[in-house]
């Protein structure tokens, strides 16, 4: 087992507070759900929140939130460590090898494709760091984590960056600004955000998903 290290990570329970805000901000700005690339579900399970990434390109990141600490598992189809890359389909040796059980089970469920992974990353409640498996790594072989961590924007600034190349949208600075400033969320904000979003379904989606506080 090996400290992570690369890319940097909040503790989880800033991680949780960031993929909120950005599953919120996402699903302000487009109607359509499987076009968004950051997602949460504050109600997964009884015990489990979940926070994903997707970018529509076949790669996909899912955090679990559980009672025993958090797990991440990405997969990007384009590494060769990813289980369709191998001679004989499988997951590479060792991703999972460390993985505590009580984090791994959470992820076997079949929604998150569990042999479809290229990096895994765990904190056990108690510890003060993440934690991924020891296993060999070529040289030169990318996992993805640096790539698909890196829709995690940390800021209002970064946000505004990344969405309006995704979107291909101006998005007014201080509206997104207020969202990750815990403001409440309002019809005239999603409308200062986006002023096409029909912003009434907007806030009932947002309510059905537990995003509507978020400070």
């Amino acid at each position: 087992m090996k400290i992570w290290d690369m890319p940097k990570l909040p503790v989880p329970e800033q991680l949780e507070k960031q993929m909120r805000i950005l599953a919120a901000l996402d699903l302000m700005m487009c109607e359509e759900e499987w076009l968004r690339v950051h997602r949460y579900d504050s109600a997964w399970s009884n015990d489990e929140t979940m926070g994903s990434l997707n970018n529509g390109a076949g790669d996909v990141v899912f955090v679990v939130f559980a009672p025993e600490g958090a797990i991440i598992k990405g997969f990007d189809h384009e590494s060769p460590y990813s289980p369709h890359a191998q001679e004989e389909y499988g997951t590479w040796p060792g991703i999972y090898d460390e993985v505590p059980e009580a984090l791994l089970h959470r992820i076997r469920d079949v929604a998150f494709t569990h042999e479809d992974v290229t990096f895994c990353i765990w904190w056990e409640n108690g510890n003060s760091v993440w934690h991924s498996s020891e296993y060999e790594q070529p040289d030169g072989w990318e996992d993805g984590a640096d790539f698909l961590l890196g829709y995690l924007c940390d800021s209002p600034e970064s946000y505004q960056e990344w969405a309006q190349g995704y979107f291909e949208e101006e998005l007014d600075l201080a509206a997104v600004r207020a969202v990750f400033e815990g403001a409440e969320i309002t019809e005239e904000l999603i409308a200062s955000l986006n002023p096409e979003r029909d912003a009434e379904e907007a806030l009932e989606e947002l309510e059905s998903l537990g995003l509507l506080a978020l400070s």
